[in-house]
Protein backbone atom coordinates (compact mmCIF):
# COMPACT_ATOMS: atom_id res chain seq x y z
CA UNK A 1 0.00 0.00 0.00
CA UNK A 2 1.07 3.65 -1.04
CA UNK A 3 1.56 6.11 1.58
CA UNK A 4 0.25 9.42 0.25
CA UNK A 5 0.43 12.99 1.51
CA UNK A 6 -0.95 16.04 -0.30
CA UNK A 7 -0.21 19.48 1.05
CA UNK A 8 -1.56 22.72 0.42
CA UNK A 9 -2.01 25.65 2.07
CA UNK A 10 -4.63 25.94 4.65
CA UNK A 11 -5.94 22.00 4.51
CA UNK A 12 -8.98 23.39 3.64
CA UNK A 13 -9.60 22.86 -0.05
CA UNK A 14 -6.99 21.35 -2.53
CA UNK A 15 -5.28 19.15 -0.30
CA UNK A 16 -8.34 17.75 1.40
CA UNK A 17 -9.63 16.74 -2.16
CA UNK A 18 -6.71 15.76 -3.13
CA UNK A 19 -6.57 12.84 0.38
CA UNK A 20 -10.54 12.22 -0.41
CA UNK A 21 -10.34 11.52 -4.05
CA UNK A 22 -6.97 9.02 -3.79
CA UNK A 23 -8.31 7.17 -0.97
CA UNK A 24 -11.72 6.42 -2.89
CA UNK A 25 -9.35 6.13 -6.75
CA UNK A 26 -7.03 3.90 -4.92
CA UNK A 27 -9.18 1.03 -4.85
CA UNK A 28 -7.58 -0.28 -1.14
CA UNK A 29 -3.55 0.42 -2.70
CA UNK A 30 -3.62 3.94 -1.20
CA UNK A 31 -3.69 5.65 2.25
CA UNK A 32 -3.90 9.42 1.82
CA UNK A 33 -3.38 11.83 3.74
CA UNK A 34 -3.70 15.81 3.77
CA UNK A 35 -2.12 18.37 5.77
CA UNK A 36 -1.86 22.92 5.17
CA UNK A 37 1.41 24.81 5.90
CA UNK A 38 -0.84 26.77 7.78
CA UNK A 39 -4.05 25.17 8.24
CA UNK A 40 -7.13 27.08 8.65
CA UNK A 41 -8.93 24.70 11.24
CA UNK A 42 -12.13 24.17 9.05
CA UNK A 43 -13.12 22.60 5.90
CA UNK A 44 -14.63 24.88 2.90
CA UNK A 45 -18.23 24.42 2.71
CA UNK A 46 -17.33 24.20 -1.60
CA UNK A 47 -14.69 21.26 -0.83
CA UNK A 48 -17.81 19.20 0.98
CA UNK A 49 -19.97 20.22 -1.42
CA UNK A 50 -18.15 19.43 -5.22
CA UNK A 51 -16.55 15.91 -3.61
CA UNK A 52 -20.57 15.29 -1.93
CA UNK A 53 -21.21 15.26 -6.15
CA UNK A 54 -18.90 12.83 -6.70
CA UNK A 55 -20.38 10.94 -3.82
CA UNK A 56 -17.64 11.43 -1.49
CA UNK A 57 -17.75 12.53 2.21
CA UNK A 58 -15.55 14.05 4.20
CA UNK A 59 -17.06 12.79 7.19
CA UNK A 60 -14.29 12.41 10.23
CA UNK A 61 -11.82 14.61 8.14
CA UNK A 62 -10.76 18.06 9.77
CA UNK A 63 -8.65 20.48 9.04
CA UNK A 64 -4.64 19.33 10.12
CA UNK A 65 -0.95 21.00 10.03
CA UNK A 66 2.17 18.93 9.05
CA UNK A 67 2.97 18.23 12.80
CA UNK A 68 -0.28 16.30 12.95
CA UNK A 69 0.90 13.77 10.20
CA UNK A 70 3.66 11.04 9.98
CA UNK A 71 5.71 12.71 7.01
CA UNK A 72 8.71 10.46 7.28
CA UNK A 73 6.19 7.41 6.61
CA UNK A 74 5.00 8.58 3.34
CA UNK A 75 6.14 7.15 0.21
CA UNK A 76 5.34 10.00 -1.59
CA UNK A 77 4.56 13.56 -0.72
CA UNK A 78 2.81 15.92 -3.22
CA UNK A 79 2.89 20.13 -2.91
CA UNK A 80 -0.09 21.09 -4.29
CA UNK A 81 1.47 24.16 -5.92
CA UNK A 82 1.81 28.20 -6.16
CA UNK A 83 3.31 28.90 -2.55
CA UNK A 84 3.22 25.90 -1.11
CA UNK A 85 6.32 24.45 0.31
CA UNK A 86 6.96 20.99 2.64
CA UNK A 87 9.85 20.56 4.91
CA UNK A 88 10.43 17.42 4.47
CA UNK A 89 12.14 16.27 7.75
CA UNK A 90 15.65 14.47 7.11
CA UNK A 91 14.64 10.57 7.50
CA UNK A 92 12.23 10.80 4.21
CA UNK A 93 13.14 8.64 1.90
CA UNK A 94 9.80 8.80 -0.36
CA UNK A 95 9.72 10.97 -3.33
CA UNK A 96 8.34 14.65 -3.64
CA UNK A 97 6.31 15.55 -6.35
CA UNK A 98 5.10 19.31 -7.06
CA UNK A 99 2.07 20.30 -8.93
CA UNK A 100 0.45 22.99 -9.88
CA UNK A 101 -3.05 23.46 -8.63
CA UNK A 102 -4.60 26.66 -8.27
CA UNK A 103 -5.97 27.84 -4.96
CA UNK A 104 -10.05 27.69 -5.20
CA UNK A 105 -10.70 29.28 -1.86
CA UNK A 106 -13.79 31.95 -1.83
CA UNK A 107 -14.12 31.69 -5.84
CA UNK A 108 -17.17 29.89 -6.09
CA UNK A 109 -18.38 26.71 -6.63
CA UNK A 110 -17.84 26.06 -10.44
CA UNK A 111 -14.07 27.06 -10.10
CA UNK A 112 -13.39 24.51 -7.48
CA UNK A 113 -15.28 21.69 -9.54
CA UNK A 114 -12.58 22.81 -11.69
CA UNK A 115 -10.18 22.57 -9.36
CA UNK A 116 -11.16 19.18 -8.14
CA UNK A 117 -11.45 17.88 -11.76
CA UNK A 118 -7.90 18.94 -12.43
CA UNK A 119 -6.94 17.42 -9.15
CA UNK A 120 -8.51 14.04 -9.59
CA UNK A 121 -6.92 13.92 -13.51
CA UNK A 122 -3.26 14.74 -11.66
CA UNK A 123 -4.15 11.77 -9.16
CA UNK A 124 -4.70 9.29 -12.07
CA UNK A 125 -2.27 9.98 -13.06
CA UNK A 126 0.28 9.67 -10.09
CA UNK A 127 -1.64 6.58 -9.61
CA UNK A 128 -0.72 4.71 -12.62
CA UNK A 129 3.23 6.07 -12.07
CA UNK A 130 2.89 4.39 -8.78
CA UNK A 131 1.68 1.07 -10.22
CA UNK A 132 3.99 0.80 -12.98
CA UNK A 133 6.91 1.51 -10.15
CA UNK A 134 5.53 -1.08 -8.13
CA UNK A 135 5.61 -3.78 -11.03
CA UNK A 136 9.31 -2.37 -11.76
CA UNK A 137 10.39 -3.14 -8.38
CA UNK A 138 8.68 -6.54 -8.45
CA UNK A 139 10.51 -7.59 -11.52
CA UNK A 140 13.53 -6.73 -10.57
CA UNK A 141 13.93 -3.54 -12.92
CA UNK A 142 17.24 -1.12 -11.46
CA UNK A 143 15.33 1.73 -13.55
CA UNK A 144 13.24 2.31 -11.04
CA UNK A 145 12.94 6.17 -9.39
CA UNK A 146 13.43 6.70 -5.53
CA UNK A 147 14.41 9.10 -3.12
CA UNK A 148 13.17 12.83 -3.20
CA UNK A 149 13.03 13.51 -6.97
CA UNK A 150 10.31 15.87 -7.74
CA UNK A 151 8.47 16.18 -10.78
CA UNK A 152 6.13 19.11 -11.78
CA UNK A 153 2.90 18.92 -13.43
Amino acid sequence: MFKILFVCYGNSCRSQMAEALANQLGNGKVQAFSAGTHPLGAISFDTRAVLGEKGITLQGHWSKGLEDVPISDMDVVVEMGYGVKCKLPADFKGQLVKWRIPDPFSLGREYFRDVRDLIESEIRRLLTELEIRKAKSENGNSEVEGGSSARES
